[in-house]
């Protein structure tokens, strides 16, 4: 018996202030795996009552706390069993200096990611646009989300960028989304039949939504012609280059066809002698 306890109580010694027992090391073990016993048991009670959509949401969430989790217990049992835990910090400190500046973004797109799965700003299926890039959400994780754009690629955004930019989310509110084309006409054009051409060439579309109905609006006298904005509704936001692609070469044709010039910019400029 006097034996088992000169081991457990043999001491690991790296200098005065910093050391370590075995009987601290098994203590800290043995809660350890408690622990990770009983988040086990949180875990399926949780995931039991979660909707299926939501039990990746809460993977990731629960992995990134579980391990936050274990380095407070970690602490809190060494410094507990009698190891200076501030010794062992204080001796480090350069080193965690830099370790936490390197890991600065590193964090900041952890806490962007939990931040995004708890508020559910954006979901997998979703359609966003943000710094300018376009594409379709297929995964979000704790430190990134992956959208694939609509030329097949997959872009990789960190978290923390939602913070900085504009996040444009364009399926928050359904898959049906709004959108408009422009076309300036020359003045002294029939404004009437441009409106029914641009009408003409969004009923046409097949990916065009009948309801709501598209409408065209006369947006401005301009500098070198009159502007127009024909606007319509589309159910799958990811093709709207295509179709606005598609309606300009529409109207083109039809303007050709009615006689309706599309202006070259200009400028009328006036000599004084």
């Amino acid at each position: 018996m006097k034996q088992i306890q000169n081991i457990l109580n043999y001491t690991f010694e790296y200098n005065k202030q910093i050391s370590i027992s075995v009987k601290s090391i098994l203590i800290l073990i043995v809660i350890i795996v408690l622990t990770s016993f009983l988040l086990r048991l949180f875990e399926k009670y949780i995931k039991r009552k979660l909707h299926s959509n939501d039990k990746n949401k809460f993977d990731t969430v629960f992995s990134f706390g579980k391990w936050l989790l274990y380095i407070i217990i970690f602490s809190i049992t060494l410094q507990s069993s009698g190891v200076q835990v501030t010794a062992i910090f204080a001796a480090s400190t350069a080193l965690l200096i830099g370790v936490g500046l390197a890991l600065q973004t590193f964090f900041q797109d952890i806490i962007s990611g939990i931040f995004i799965i708890m508020d559910q700003s954006v979901h997998v299926g979703d359609y966003i646009e943000i710094d300018g890039k376009v594409g379709r959400v297929v995964e979000i994780k704790l430190r990134t989300t992956r959208a694939v754009t609509i030329e097949n690629k997959v872009l990789v955004i960190p978290n923390h960028l939602y913070l900085k930019n504009s996040l444009y989310n364009w399926t928050q509110n359904g898959s049906k989304t709004k959108n408009a084309v422009r076309v300036g006409v020359a003045y002294g054009t029939d404004v009437q039949l441009v409106k029914s051409l641009l009408l003409q060439a969004a009923k046409e579309h097949k990916s065009i939504l009948t309801l709501p109905e598209p409408m065209v609006l006369f947006k401005d006298f301009g500098d070198s012609s009159l502007e127009f904005e024909l606007m319509f509704t589309i159910h799958n936001s990811f093709q709207l280059a295509i179709i606005e692609s598609d309606l300009r070469f529409r109207i083109n044709e039809l303007f050709k066809q009615n006689d309706i010039k599309i202006p070259y910019p200009q400028r009328d400029v006036h000599i004084i002698n």
